[in-house]
């Protein structure tokens, strides 16, 4: 009976190693009909992550193939309806440089600007992304004036630059309680869209479970815990111009000879939009000149 149970177990276990193993085996050298096949199988069980490995082997094998530009878009509208950007993009931008015609890459073309526009569900988490989908918009209305999504475009640049505008004003809360007026303002300063009535624009609501951690965008919760004290970080920065004691005359009238990282970053920013159109010259000039004096 003992021996019997032995090589009952003894079977099952070789069943199922050698039934895992079959199913771990590496499929190669297959038509291209088969791997596509493979592709919108799994997208359609939602597992893209099959789906991208079998479009590997799809590009690998058959490099030529006329099915490759199709599975490449399907790849991209998928993983775009999973939220997952970054790869959305990523299929785009494959896309455009192998296989859009001229008509094909300005739907492409707006795709992506989509992506960008949709990974931005908090505003305030990624400035580099809201100044990228920017440029990508403005540079997609340059290049076609008379697209039918010209409209969308239009709406989702003027939503990223209201976004914008609410990042600067978190950033200069921020320099407030880090006593940094200067830094403050001049992030307030930082609308340079004459048409946008700025004054008619309301902060967007926080959620209510993201506001426990956040704060509401201009403040945090436990702000009421923090002393109100002069801050490490910046101790000899001056509260008031007509207050000077804590802060020897030379710190603040002696001219900054070098600029720093953060300076010549922002003067290329603010040089970038006046060749843009986007400001003035005297608004150019005074974003200079207050640049200068962070």
């Amino acid at each position: 009976m003992k021996l019997k149970n032995s090589f009952f177990l003894t079977a099952l276990t070789a069943i199922l190693f050698f039934g895992g193993c079959s199913k771990e085996l590496e499929e190669y050298n297959k038509p291209a009909v088969y791997w596509y096949g493979k592709i919108v199988k799994n997208i359609s069980q939602g597992d893209l992550e099959k789906a991208d490995n079998y479009y590997s082997s799809l590009q690998g094998e058959h490099i030529g193939s006329p099915l490759l530009p199709e599975a490449t878009m399907i790849l991209a509208i998928a993983h775009m309806y999973y939220e997952e950007y970054l790869l959305s993009e990523h299929f785009l931008n494959e896309y455009i440089k192998r296989y859009a015609t001229a008509n094909e890459k300005e739907d492409a073309e707006f795709l992506k600007i989509k992506a960008k526009y949709m990974a931005l569900p908090n505003p305030r988490r990624d400035q580099a992304l809201i100044e990228e989908a920017i440029r990508e918009a403005q540079k997609f209305k340059h290049n076609y004036p008379n697209s039918m999504y010209y409209a969308v475009v239009d709406t989702m640049q003027t939503r990223l630059y209201m976004a914008e505008a609410a990042l600067n004003e978190t950033i200069a809360d921020l320099y407030v309680r880090l006593d940094k007026p200067k830094s403050a303002e001049y992030y307030r300063a930082l609308k340079p869209q004459p048409w946008i009535k700025w004054d008619e624009i309301d902060r967007a609501n926080t959620a209510w479970y993201r506001e426990w951690f956040e704060g509401d965008g201009t403040e945090s919760w436990y702000g009421f815990m923090v002393p109100d004290t002069r801050s490490v970080v910046s101790r000899n920065s001056v509260v008031d111009d007509s207050i000077t004691t804590k802060t020897k005359p030379k710190e603040i009238e002696e001219p900054k000879q070098n600029l720093s990282k953060f300076q010549q970053d922002e003067l290329n920013k603010a040089q970038d939009l006046k060749d843009k159109g986007i400001i003035t010259e005297d608004e150019f000039n005074a974003l200079k000149d207050k640049i200068l004096e962070l």
